[in-house]
């Protein structure tokens, strides 16, 4: 039994250095499945199957999922052509970037961006932003922190 779930760590292990490699590389074009799978210590099709048991989708549906999120943000945010956009997030034909989002938002990436220009990016909590832009500001120790006394702290006028 413990060999059993031994290996299924690995393989979990397994394919998140697949998925990570993955994130780290969405954006080319020319990103080789067959070479991720061998990074992560399987054939390409024994890849697919695994990793579609792991995550519920192939890799190609991950990608793909991946390049149109990334390209609404840049529709919604960038002043760049749908052309650059199909290109930069790692669609080698414009016919192909178009399709695939139309099947996966519903719209094409020129009505995408008419309905949301302007919007920006999507929002991130505060809680993330300021985490992301360097933490929190120290703060003074309020009434009743435990290095308070008198003398100390905000009210010390008062306590003397």
């Amino acid at each position: 039994m413990a060999r059993a779930s031994i290996g299924g760590v690995e393989k979990l292990r397994q394919m998140r250095r697949a998925k990570d490699a993955m994130d780290r590389d969405w954006a080319d074009p020319d990103l080789d499945l067959g070479a991720v799978a061998a990074h992560a210590g399987y054939s390409r099709y024994h890849f697919v199957r695994v990793f579609k048991e792991v995550y519920a989708e192939t890799p190609g549906q991950y990608l793909s999922r991946r390049r149109i999120e990334r390209a609404q943000d840049m529709l919604r945010s960038a002043d760049l052509s749908v052309t650059e956009i199909c290109v930069l997030v790692g669609f080698s034909s414009v016919g192909t970037f178009s399709s695939t989002f139309k099947r996966r938002t519903g719209m094409t990436p020129s009505e995408y961006r008419g309905r949301h220009v302007g919007r920006g990016a999507a929002l991130i909590p505060g809680c993330y932003a300021m985490l992301w832009a360097g933490g929190f500001p120290a703060r003074e120790p309020g009434p009743g922190a435990p290095d308070e006394g008198p003398g100390k702290g905000r009210n010390s006028e008062e306590a003397g």
